[in-house]
């Protein structure tokens, strides 16, 4: 077996793929990496800006496209929901086996919606409807706005993943309205509440990113590349003790329902200087999911270590964050910047695929 099938054999934990290309869906690329251990698949407009700009595989449907009249962000959606719906089909089989807890694929709303939880519902249920595949997970962002689009969406029995979370507070925020959500859809369609799922995107190494330079201006360069493990190991155990001391979620989970996992995003190392598998290596625990660009997961299959560390001594995580707070530096406030900007930076993905597109088809 590989490392990746033992990260889930051993430790509980699921590797997904961050990256979805039609091209590697054509060439059995995608399905290799299942039968590898990958368990699931996450996307956003940047992954998707990537894929059809660098590659004539969409080539001939958006010719299709175009000779129906399509507008341009309509054609976008037809090729989106096309992978996605294939992406499924690849992964039917982990879905099916894992009892509907693994084997999903992501598909992120429009991110200019980020401010409108209405039309977050909306787009949310149309594109549920339009792949009509149970192992879709609905990509919704963290934002204060969107609190309430995501427990309506679960509330409507369609799985979600909770994406662009930076900080505790609003990882707390996120908890709250997914078990309001998974409350409201057992009292509409208490039939879905044990096939409903979420995930929560906790990104990683962009808080590093953030931080390291406000340590290593104050002199405190020793201190760089060690936040964002704490952080995160402080999120899991956060998680662990809002399910466990919650008398609305027991009483949930009796019925059924399956806890809301954390999922670690952006493990990619962004500084060359720190180990390739830092957001990989330090946060490896059970009931919680990491979504790996191809070249950490293929590193991971390389020289990963399958060994529980994600609440190794959580006392020393959460003295840390006291200890940056008290240098001055304010996590809060990094967390909403890295929000901000992690939300341009889709909408900007999005915004240049469809000049993009226009291009092609013109």
């Amino acid at each position: 077996m590989s490392p990746l099938h033992d990260l889930h054999r051993l430790q509980f934990q699921s590797p997904w793929l961050d990256n979805l290309r039609r091209d590697e869906l054509l060439n059995g690329h995608i399905a290799n990496l299942v039968d590898r251990g990958v368990r699931g698949i996450t996307s956003n407009p940047t992954i998707f800006h990537k894929a059809i700009t660098s590659s004539s595989a969409y080539d001939e449907q958006i010719a299709q496209l175009k000779r129906q009249g399509l507008s341009i962000e309509q054609i976008y959606w037809e090729l989106v929901v096309s992978d996605v719906i294939d992406a499924c089909s690849a992964l039917k089989d982990v879905f099916e086996q894992s009892n509907g807890d693994d084997g999903f694929v992501s598909l992120e709303v429009d991110p200019h919606l980020a401010a409108d939880a209405s039309a977050t519902v909306k787009m949310a249920r149309e594109l549920a409807s339009r792949v009509g595949c149970p192992n879709l997970m609905i990509k919704v962002p963290a934002t204060v706005s969107c609190l309430p689009a995501i427990s309506e969406i679960l509330a409507n029995g369609i799985s979600v993943n909770v994406t662009l979370i930076f900080g505790l507070p609003r990882y707390r925020q996120v908890l709250e309205a997914f078990v309001a959500g998974v409350q409201s859809c057992h009292r509409a369609h208490p039939d879905k509440v044990k096939t409903l799922r979420s995930v929560a995107s906790f990104f990683v190494s962009r808080v590093d990113s953030a931080i390291d330079p406000q340590l290593a201006k104050a002199g405190y360069d020793k201190l760089c590349g060690q936040a964002a493990v704490h952080q995160a190991r402080a999120a899991y155990a956060l998680q662990k003790e809002f399910f466990d001391s919650s008398s609305v979620w027991t009483e949930l989970e009796r019925i059924g329902a399956t806890r809301q996992r954390p999922l670690w995003a952006s493990t990619s190392t962004k500084n060359p200087h720190y180990p390739d598998l830092l957001y990989v290596d330090q946060l490896i625990g059970p009931n919680s999911v990491n979504t790996l660009p191809e070249q950490t997961l293929l590193a991971f299959e390389d020289h990963g270590a399958v060994e529980r560390t994600i609440d190794r001594d959580v006392p020393t995580s959460l003295e840390f964050l006291d200890q940056l707070r008290t240098l001055g530096i304010q996590l809060d406030e990094v967390a909403e910047n890295l929000e901000r900007d992690g939300i341009a930076s889709f909408a900007q993905s999005f915004d240049h695929l469809l000049e993009a597109l226009r291009t092609k088809v013109q």
